[in-house]
């Protein structure tokens, strides 16, 4: 394909409104790109110059600015093309607010390569000793299409660029975690709050739904608002394309712990899926079932910095209370199960699970199963006695009524 031809092609699906011919012809991994960049070897704006004004504008900008960043990819040169391909979504931009919700799968392709290039071109830039600042602009970029599909106001409903929000907020979310300023997101929610008119999050397609929900649940994670977490990870989860196994990797990464301290420990079957998740939480879950705190912390040391870098590591600690209270439960059936047991046995239990703590310690952390439901009873301190219920002096981990409220 040589450039009029593009040039011909670009104008065909402009006339047609065929969005996704045109996301096409965008990308710059698609094969007619490599043609063009065989056809000048190594094009520049002075090569290309001749064919502004070729067709109406913004689109002989476009087209040129295309080439050029197929021409850096093929060279290796991450940053310049990072730089170009930031002027072809400007260009696009102008375009595409005074455009319809056709344009939405050009705009979704050519933000999804802004991205990559940005990561590519942050990578190379630390290599070369250079800034590494793509992927902050690239964030402002993606911003700036989430504004314009937010701000529609004049297209139909069918039509409207209100139908890309959610993807390019979830576009949005992931530069930002990546850039660590999580703090950013607020915007983005406050604007969805704010603009009654944006149609249920129920009605965009299902990987919108997923993505928005899984980074809105990693927002409460990290908030610690671990019942939200948890009710938007599940959704995501139940809604992940079963095919797109990487994805449910992730979400899970972080279900699993907040479903642990509800009590509902996954099955093997389930882990096993997932083998990197199997290595990550088996040892813990396999723990908690034996009441086994020797074993559970061993291996929160031995995993100290892999859960840091998840910001995995306090959730997974907290868990540390179910296998304690399986070890008391294990000290209560070895004594026939009697309502009347000495501290004195609890903190044996503990010292024999490798916790060395003074029996002062002991009767706090029973005081603790106690208040937080694990346990049901009272503390004689006085007679160094506790008194467990006659009926469930154990109750299920999950009959517990609020079992984030007590974290």
């Amino acid at each position: 394909m040589d450039f009029p031809t593009f040039i011909t092609h670009i104008n065909d699906a402009l006339a047609h409104e065929n969005g996704i011919g045109l996301a096409y012809l965008l990308r710059p991994t698609s094969p007619h790109g490599k043609e063009l960049v065989k056809q000048y070897r190594n094009p520049t704006r002075a090569s290309l110059r001749r064919y502004e004004n070729s067709t109406a504008s913004p689109w002989d900008e476009i087209a040129i600015l295309y080439v050029l960043v197929c021409g850096h990819i093929a060279k290796r040169r991450s940053p310049e093309a990072f730089r170009d391909h930031v002027q072809l979504v400007t260009n696009f931009l102008r375009f595409f607010q005074e455009s319809q919700g056709w344009t939405l799968q050009a705009l979704f392709a050519i933000l999804r390569d802004l991205r990559d290039l940005a990561i590519d071109a942050d990578v190379q830039a630390r290599a070369e000793g250079g800034k590494a600042d793509h992927m902050e602009e690239a964030a402002r970029v993606v911003m700036k299409a989430f504004t314009a599909c937010v701000t529609d106001r004049s297209s139909p409903p069918d039509r409207s660029r209100k139908w890309g929000v959610y993807y390019v907020a979830g576009l949005v979310f992931k530069c930002y975690f990546r850039l660590k300023r999580i703090s950013l997101t607020k915007n983005i929610l406050r604007a969805l709050e704010v603009n009654q008119d944006i149609p249920s999050l129920e009605h965009y397609p299902r990987a919108h739904r997923v993505t928005f929900r899984y980074y809105l649940g990693m927002l409460n994670f990290l908030n610690e608002e671990y019942a939200k977490a948890e009710e938007q990870l599940t959704q995501a989860f139940y809604n992940c394309h079963t095919g797109h196994h990487a994805n449910q990797e992730r979400i899970l990464a972080y279900l699993i712990p907040l479903r642990v301290l509800k009590g509902h420990l996954p099955a093997k079957e389930l882990l096993a899926r997932f083998p990197v998740l199997e290595g990550l939480y088996l040892p813990f879950i396999d723990a908690i079932r034996h009441g086994d705190l020797a074993t559970f912390d061993r291996t929160l040391e031995e995993n100290e910095h892999k859960l840091l870098a998840l910001n995995l590591y306090l959730t997974v600690e907290r868990s540390r209370e179910l296998c304690m209270r399986g070890l008391f439960r294990k000290a209560w059936v070895a004594a026939d199960r009697t309502t009347r047991m000495p501290i004195a046995m609890f903190h044996a239990a503990l010292r024999i699970s490798g916790s060395d703590v003074p029996v002062e310690e002991a009767e706090c952390f029973v005081a603790n199963m106690i208040y937080k439901g694990y346990m049901k009873g009272y503390i004689s301190h006085g007679m160094q006695m506790v008194v467990l219920s006659k009926a469930n002096a154990f109750p299920r981990l999950v009959e517990r009524p609020a079992p984030y409220f007590v974290l």
